[in-house]
């Protein structure tokens, strides 16, 4: 059975899943669209939709940096899915950056970003593909006469986020890692032009086999670590935006949660400071005589915030000195403080 996106099989009695490859999980205990994996004939794993978890996907989450998992026990990767970017054909520019795992995330096959016609598993199907491989990122794209790639040099694992900027005009493609120098690319044959029909995948595929992929796009597991700040532009004259309609707003996604060091492991906090973070906000909490975004600003004792306050009463002006601080005070009042009429 097929539309436009979407084929799959009708399976049998006590069998689910695209290929039918699942035994029963009629009795589906999964809330919010979560993809029910039988684990046993008697128990169910519920793989959390975009938004969601906890062990029945009942908890809400905000995410602003996403997390990838991988690829998990059950053959599924995390991802997701944005609707497809307009007007790509013929220009296109992405800015992203990314912290991994760990060392060992950077030498799987793990996919970025992905974009094609989807599924038709020809050589010539068009596509777009981002990932990691070996250490180095992999770009790739077919216009529909053949593949052009950029590889990397290796990353410097020692960054903690990487960045990555990339793009093409017609037949040329460049890319930029981190402090890297630029490489460019042509691609082969005649065709000038990407014709994509697909949505955007960020992390891994919707699908449970990247074999249904087009035959450039051989990444066979899901991201591990996460992605962030994705930004795209079609034309040079353009502002860069996030993808999804509305914009930054995915389609769908899977078993994805909030990076776990982030947003806290973007900033530092000075002096002792404590950075504080609660979904999407952060902050830094500063010790007793720190302030500022970053716990960088002395707190003069003057300031009200300044722990013990100043004693200056009645609208007295507080006036530092090298140690300690003077009084000036106001018209008809008298006293260290201020304090006597």
């Amino acid at each position: 059975v097929s539309d436009a996106e979407n084929w799959f099989c009708e399976c049998p009695k006590l069998y689910s899943g695209k290929l039918c490859q699942f035994a029963t999980c009629d009795e589906n205990p999964c809330g919010n669209g979560a993809t029910c994996f039988p684990k046993s004939r008697r128990d169910a794993v519920c793989l959390c939709p975009y938004g969601r978890s906890g062990i029945l996907c009942s908890d809400a989450i905000n995410i602003s940096q996403p997390s990838f998992s991988g690829t998990d026990v059950f053959g599924y990767t995390s991802f997701l899915a944005y609707s497809a970017i307009p007007n790509i054909t013929f220009y296109y520019e992405f800015r992203l950056k990314f912290q991994l795992a760990n060392h060992h995330s950077a030498l799987q096959d793990n996919l970025i970003f992905f974009t094609g016609q989807k599924g038709q598993g020809l050589n010539g199907d068009d596509f777009l593909e981002l990932g990691l491989r070996n250490g180095r990122v992999l770009y790739s794209y077919n216009l529909g006469s053949g593949t052009a790639t950029i590889i990397s040099k290796p990353l410097d694992l020692t960054l903690n986020i990487h960045v990555i900027h990339l793009g093409r005009y017609l037949q040329k493609g460049w890319l930029k890692v981190d402090d890297q120098m630029n490489k460019t690319v042509t691609s082969p044959g005649r065709l000038v032009g990407l014709n994509v029909f697909s949505q955007f995948y960020v992390g891994g595929y919707h699908e449970y086999t990247p074999e249904l992929l087009p035959k450039g796009s051989r990444f066979k597991n899901g991201f591990q670590g996460c992605i962030f700040d994705v930004q795209v532009r079609t034309s040079t004259n353009q502002e860069f935006k996030s993808p999804g309609a509305p914009e930054g707003h995915p389609n769908s996604g899977r078993s994805v949660g909030q990076c776990k060091d982030s947003p806290c492991s973007l900033i530092k906090c000075r002096n002792g400071g404590k950075c504080i973070e609660g979904g999407s906000t952060v902050y830094c909490d500063c010790l007793t005589g720190w302030k500022g975004a970053f716990c960088t600003e002395m707190v003069s004792v003057c300031e009200p915030e300044h722990d013990p306050p100043h004693l200056c009463k009645q609208g007295g002006t507080c006036v530092p000195l090298p140690n300690g601080y003077t009084c000036h005070c106001p018209l008809g009042t008298t006293g260290t403080y201020c304090e006597q009429g």
